[in-house]
């Protein structure tokens, strides 16, 4: 474990798990030069924009617990509010472009086009599974940062 993952581990708050990997993917544009607009309010479906070479991409920010099975991280991919006196569950179609998902188990920063991500969940394996499974796996090396930003366009600068 990293040290910045073990750090994350001790926050015991989900409120500032969720602060600190918006702070980890704000970083990770920032540290590529580019620019990252935050919305004025909380009431949005992203937590912010990127600027990549002048196209502006809406993002979701979440957290990937460890999965249930070894080697692989999950994220959830709609958003639960709580009202009145029940759960309102919505997905991100439309409104979103993008999730970038870090991942402390793993100390990995993904970026996942909307399309790519499933309806109420997605996986992401960074390890072979012990059965050998290797038909429709999410591969980690499909999602790494730096390889979905340079698909974008990008010239990352790290």
């Amino acid at each position: 474990m990293s040290e910045r993952s073990g750090r994350f581990a001790s926050l015991e708050e989900p409120q500032k798990r969720g602060q600190a990997a918006e702070a980890i993917v704000k970083s990770e544009f920032v540290s590529c030069g580019i620019p990252v607009l935050v919305p004025a309010y909380d009431n949005e479906p992203y937590d912010i924009v990127a600027d990549i070479d002048d196209d502006f991409y809406r993002i979701q920010i979440k957290t990937a617990f460890e999965a249930t099975t070894n080697g692989a991280v999950r994220f959830r991919t709609r958003s639960t509010r709580t009202k009145s006196s029940r759960y309102e569950r919505e997905g991100y179609e439309g409104s979103v472009d993008l999730f970038a998902v870090y991942a402390p188990v793993c100390d990995e920063t993904y970026l996942v086009p909307i399309e790519d991500a499933g309806k109420t969940q997605m996986t992401i394996r960074y390890e072979r599974s012990k059965n050998n499974n290797v038909k429709d796996i999410n591969w980690h090396e499909e999602y790494l940062f730096d390889e979905v930003l340079a698909s974008l366009g990008s010239n990352p600068t790290t």
